[in-house]
């Protein structure tokens, strides 16, 4: 059926048309390039997919729209929230252990892989295989109570300083990614942190420097048992891997610590990969991030030739699946709290 209107109306329906179109059109843009949203990122695609998207999945009247308690947002840790060279900074942490621990074991000077660790060959370190890192944890991060464990990883991480910025390693966040966490937060989205780090050892200071309490981080970890010491009852680290949450593990975990499909992941390698397409294969609408480390002078610039954090196969993926690449070099204002270059 069409309706005809009478023509002293028609303009005004014309006029009122335009106007919403026009407020509709000037919103997106407006959110697109919003200076007091996400300061430190620079205007361009990244922000303003982040900004369309959030838009689409909170706003009511919209299609795309997903209730608060589906709105889950997961991030990598190292490499995606802080920096990941010259190695993973739970390698420092590591380092420093086994140091400590070799004066009443004489014998790993002469072990590998200690040996190696102790002689402080990074290249070496880089390349330590799975079976090796196992080896490791097991002998400093084990034998001990949780709670005792996270007091010496949070003494470690008060005193411990980054080799190249000579400030404590929980300073090498990246500014865009906290205000990122906060922006999230305020639009009903509950974030985890989704790490193949080790899940104590995170988990001493998300919530200090990224707002994350410990029960949303999600990490690799050794197997614990019940027992009383000292009259009080404790969970004691063993010498045996539990889970190890990188790679094919990452939804996994979420799965069994969540129980729901994320909508928004943020990755910057190839371990991250099975996180991403676990997202994007949402029956909601989602976006996918994955952040490119191409800023050799205010961070590092690396991506398939790279041991630690090697960005190879997600990349093409990224780029085959039309996914936010967010570069730091281009998409980064300021990369560090610290850094006032801008």
């Amino acid at each position: 059926m069409v309706i005809f209107f009478p023509q002293k109306h028609r303009m005004a329906i014309i006029i009122l048309a335009f106007l919403v179109i026009h407020l509709v059109f000037s919103r997106s843009i407006a959110m697109a390039t919003n200076p007091t949203v996400l300061p430190s990122w620079n205007e361009g695609s990244s922000k303003s997919s982040i900004l369309e998207f959030v838009n689409r999945v909170t706003a009511e009247n919209s299609p795309d729209y997903v209730p608060p308690a589906e709105r889950i947002a997961v991030f990598d840790n190292d490499g995606t929230l802080w920096s990941e060279k010259p190695f993973y900074f739970q390698g420092f942490f590591l380092i420093d252990r086994l140091k400590a621990m070799v004066k009443d074991h004489p014998e790993w000077r002469n072990e590998q892989p200690y040996r190696t660790i102790l002689e402080g060959d990074r290249e070496a370190i880089a390349g330590f295989t799975e079976k090796d890192i196992v080896r490791l944890l097991a002998v400093t991060h084990t034998g001990m109570t949780v709670e005792e464990f996270q007091t010496l990883s949070i003494d470690w991480l008060k005193n411990a300083e980054h080799p190249r910025f000579n400030r404590p390693f929980t300073e090498i966040v990246f500014q865009p990614q906290l205000e990122l966490l906060d922006y999230l937060r305020a639009n009903g989205f509950k974030i985890f942190i989704v790490s193949g780090g080790g899940i104590e050892f995170v988990r001493a200071f998300s919530e200090e420097v990224y707002g994350i309490p410990p029960e949303q981080v999600i990490g690799s970890s050794v197997k614990t048992r019940f027992e009383e010491r000292d009259g009080r009852s404790t969970l004691v680290k063993l010498p045996e891997l539990g889970s190890y949450d990188d790679r094919e593990g990452k939804p996994v975990n979420i799965n069994l610590h969540i129980g729901r499909r994320p909508i928004l992941a943020f990755g910057n390698s190839d371990n991250d990969l099975a996180m991403l397409q676990y997202t994007a294969d949402h029956r909601r609408s989602s976006l996918i991030l994955l952040l490119h480390h191409d800023d050799g002078s205010r961070e590092w610039a690396y991506d398939r030739d790279t041991r630690i954090g090697r960005l190879d196969t997600a990349l093409d993926e990224a780029t085959r699946r039309g996914w936010t690449i967010v570069s730091i070099q281009r998409d980064f204002q300021r990369v560090y709290p610290f850094d006032r270059s801008d």
